[in-house]
């Protein structure tokens, strides 16, 4: 159960629905957040990351149209995390929101990290899909 959250989002210049086919494709996943994992892929019907912490099971949230980029990411040890993330269209831009969630025994250091490591990833996100 998360004791403390943040919301950290980017605008983009596109629309919405371009960057959401790109963020919910897991294949991507390590052109914009290569910390997290160096390549995704389908194993017996699961996406399978290789990641720093090693082989890490993602599940995302069903194709839809509402810009929910939910996903949940099983690490080696069997823990699970729960990532809240929206593609949120404003006209012609839209903003990519992913809500950082800071566990018990997290530090303040580690959280702002964390924080940091998302802010790095979606501002990545931005320059490939403004380019």
């Amino acid at each position: 159960m998360a004791i403390d959250s943040r919301h950290i989002s980017v605008r983009i210049k596109r629309p919405a629905e371009p960057v959401y086919t790109f963020v919910a494709d897991p294949t991507h996943l390590p052109d914009w957040a290569p910390g997290l994992c160096d390549r995704v892929e389908q194993v017996d019907g699961e996406w399978v990351a290789s990641s720093p912490m090693g082989r890490a099971v993602l599940k995302f949230a069903p194709h839809n149209e509402f810009g929910v980029v939910d996903h949940h990411v099983t690490v080696p040890g069997g823990e699970t995390f729960y990532n809240p993330m929206r593609v949120l269209a404003d006209g012609p831009e839209c903003e990519v929101v992913f809500t950082l969630r800071r566990l018990e025994g997290v530090t303040d250091d580690a959280f702002e990290r964390d924080a940091e490591a998302v802010s790095a990833d979606l501002a990545r996100l931005k320059s490939l899909m403004e380019s």
